[in-house]
């Protein structure tokens, strides 16, 4: 796929504002920048004329490029070959392989999340796990596209994956069967009680819609008027900006969702409600919102507006604190810059950068064996190095995990498991709604 045809429909896929690159200032570098690009050719020569081995020019440039980008953020980045067909699958929709999100962490391949109901999903994996091996060969320290390249592969072929799990002493192995990843970004169920659970896995082109769509069908199944709805975002990396605001809209009828601060001035741009839907499709209805911290980005500018309106209790564990936008630059025919031109605010003017979005109430995933090991290893945006600074300085203490003694969290997984309840966060929301009332603190429009 060309780049231009992929520019297209990036937007879809990736929280960026599609902006041409521009060479107003490109007249300036020489100037400027002249005596530090003379350091660069200085090394190039050197190089060239005295290492051990003959280096090709194309080495040489991308890792210079390389370089630059990551003297920047943990966003931003050059894309080209596999990491734009790695684009493309995104907007796709569905390929064969594990269905993992990962990064590269000084050298490490570390886990973001998987996919719900994914191969990877099923075989236990879990958020902040680091794969060291693949069929036994030590990746650790190798190439980021070459990881996950090796993990692709026909559905119905397994790999053996080696997890580094922080908080057990010992790596495991896990045999995981590759499969066709299907991925749905809105799936729902109806609860007993009239009570809808929407969750939305990630920020794919028409999530505004299909979770309005998934709403009215939760209307025709329900015996009656809907009690209650928990809106799912765990998990969830983040996406399109233009989704996030849309979903935010099914719920809004009036006042900000997200506003966006660049340096450029096309970069300030204000997101507003009735902009996309009309009115508040669950008009009466209270709603829950589950994050973790893994819901970043996207997920987070949803939780924030409608936290910010009072139109939903946000329940769970503080968010990731991604609070940047990434805009995608084009770079001739096969290749883009990702680079990372603003940062984005909730209604009332906050960012989530490095602090996050903060629960109304706090409800740790006790159903999960390894919760408590994975929660005091748990990797947010502040723990990225190279991570954009929140300017209003938010303080240590602010991004601590509350660590009050809750005698309503007390119960083992393995109690949890034997009274058939898998997901305790989920669970917990759905009983609340069941005990909530008009005037009661989950409907709080």
């Amino acid at each position: 796929m060309k780049i231009a045809a992929l520019l297209q429909s990036a937007a879809l896929v990736t929280a960026v504002a599609l902006i041409p690159a521009t060479t107003a200032s490109m007249a300036q570098v020489e100037g400027r920048a002249g005596p530090e690009f003379a350091k660069v050719m200085a090394v190039y020569q050197r190089i060239q004329a005295n290492y051990v081995e003959p280096v090709e020019d194309e080495v040489l440039v991308r890792g210079m490029i390389d370089g630059m980008l990551s003297a920047l953020d943990p966003h931003s980045g050059y894309l080209d070959g596999s990491d734009l067909q790695r684009l493309e699958t995104m907007i796709d929709g569905n390929y064969s392989g594990l269905g993992l999100s990962v990064v590269m962490e000084d050298g490490a391949v570390k886990v973001i999340s998987p996919f719900k109901g994914s191969p990877a999903d099923k075989a236990g994996i879990k958020a902040g796990d680091f794969i060291t091996h693949l069929d036994g060969e030590l990746i650790y320290g190798g190439d980021l596209d070459d990881a996950v390249a090796r993990m692709r592969g026909k559905a119905g072929t397994s790999i053996q994956l080696t997890i580094f799990r922080p908080g057990r002493d010992e790596p495991f192995e896990v045999n995981v069967t590759r499969g066709v990843i299907e991925l749905e970004p809105v799936t729902y169920e109806l609860q007993p009680g009239n009570i809808g659970v929407i969750s939305v896995n990630e920020f794919s082109a028409d999530v505004g819609a299909d979770v309005y769509r998934a709403w009215n069908d939760l209307k025709e199944q329900a015996t009656g008027r809907m009690a209650g709805l928990v809106l799912d975002l765990r998990s969830n990396p983040g996406g399109s900006l233009d989704e996030a605001v849309a979903l935010s809209d099914l719920f809004l009828d009036k006042g900000r969702i997200v506003s966006q601060r660049g340096r450029a001035r096309g970069e300030t741009l204000l997101y507003d409600a009735e902009t996309v839907f009309r009115g508040d499709m669950a008009a009466g209805v209270p709603v829950i919102v589950l994050i973790d911290a893994g819901s970043a980005s996207a997920s987070e500018i949803v939780a924030g507006a409608l936290q910010d309106h009072r139109r939903a209790l946000i329940m769970g564990e503080r968010s990731f604190g991604k609070g940047s936008v990434q805009s995608l630059l084009p770079l001739g025919r096969d290749a883009a810059l990702k680079l990372t031109t603003a940062r984005y605010y909730t209604p009332k003017g906050h960012s989530v950068q490095e602090g996050g979005i903060k629960p109304d109430i706090t409800v740790p995933q006790i159903s999960d064996p390894d919760f408590a090991l994975r929660q005091k290893y748990q990797t947010r945006e502040s723990d990225l190095r190279g991570h954009l600074i929140n300017e209003l300085g938010i303080k240590d203490e602010e991004m601590e995990v509350d660590k009050i003694d809750d005698p309503r969290f007390k119960l083992t997984s393995e109690q949890l498991k034997e009274k058939g309840i898998e997901d305790f966060q989920l669970h917990y929301a759905v009983e609340t709604l069941r005990r909530t009332t008009k005037s009661s603190v989950a409907l709080r429009k």
